[in-house]
């Protein structure tokens, strides 16, 4: 490889400066240069990929398709050396904090309790966590920029390492207002008679759900509403007239409560496993191992 002919890393801040601030001006202030020194960077970029990555559209500055795939490459790269120095800092500071994800439906039904715990336990050590969709999480662990993730689905990379940590079943539930509530078993053919509120598709309990009614014949059910929030969702079903598969972990309260019940469905079981996924760019990591202790219970 020709180490000459890699880019600037101030080239690519700046390239991504631009892109999301707007302008040559904007960017120009974010990074406290001048406009003159912007569009040289601009220029050596496009020297440096032989192909130009911005075109003027009228008075603005658009990506072309080579600046598209550069532009995301620069979000890769500066994402990766602020982990970079995150993981610097950690190491002056003695490695005491986890860079945990987790996925929105475990984010705000089962994490909190977990983070509470693992405070009174461990008050030593810190744990910076954030939500999102499976697919992205992956990424993130495989890459280095996340330590630990808790998952509704197993990842399959060299680069991580997966553990069971709890088991769990997609119910189809209803609030009381609903005319299945109280009823006996509902027939798997009955479900496309139904009318659904679900999780976004993105998410990992709906890949689970569409999974498993493909295994059972069928192709769709009525979906008036896509929702990203379990919470939400709950307050739609109290309303009465639609009818929602979630997790166990995130009803169970609701359940208990009477305030849901679950609608029991032959020939539909869908069970699942909640996973501990950790990053091998950073295994030998106190934090993490003492939180895994926690979320197993061993303290």
């Amino acid at each position: 490889m020709e180490y000459k002919k890699l880019p600037d890393l101030k080239g690519l801040v700046t390239l991504k400066a631009v892109v999301e601030l707007g302008g040559v001006d904007e960017a120009a202030k974010e990074l406290n240069i001048g406009q003159p020194a912007v569009t040289k960077r601009l220029r050596a970029l496009d020297n440096c990929y032989g192909v130009p990555l911005m075109l003027r559209e009228g008075r603005r500055l658009e990506l072309s398709s080579a600046g598209e795939r550069v532009y995301q490459y620069a979000r890769l790269v500066i994402d990766h050396q602020t982990s970079l120095m995150d993981d610097l800092d950690q190491l002056r500071a003695g490695q005491n904090k986890l860079r945990l994800e987790a996925t929105f439906a475990i984010g705000e039904h089962v994490l909190p309790e977990q983070l509470l715990r693992f405070a009174e336990t461990w008050p030593q050590y810190r744990i910076e966590s954030r939500l999102g969709y499976t697919r992205r999480i992956q990424t993130r662990l495989a890459t280095g920029l996340a330590d630990m993730a808790l998952l509704e689905q197993a990842p399959d990379h060299p680069d991580i390492l997966v553990q069971k940590w709890l088991d769990d079943e997609l119910l189809l539930v209803c609030g009381p207002n609903h005319p299945l509530w109280g009823s006996g078993a509902l027939d798997k053919s009955e479900l496309v008679n139904l009318d659904y509120v679900l999780r976004e598709t993105k998410s990992s309990m709906r890949t689970g759900l569409d999974k498993a009614l493909r295994e059972i014949g069928i192709e769709e059910i009525p979906t008036a509403m896509e929702v990203g929030s379990t919470h939400t969702i709950v307050e739609i079903l109290g309303r009465g007239r639609y009818v929602s598969f979630l997790p166990r972990f995130a009803v169970q309260e609701s359940l208990d409560a009477g305030s849901l019940y679950h609608i029991k469905t032959t020939g539909l079981d869908i069970k699942r496993t909640l996973w501990i996924a950790r990053s091998r760019a950073n295994i030998q990591n106190p934090v993490a191992d003492a939180f895994v202790d926690v979320l197993l219970g061993n303290h």
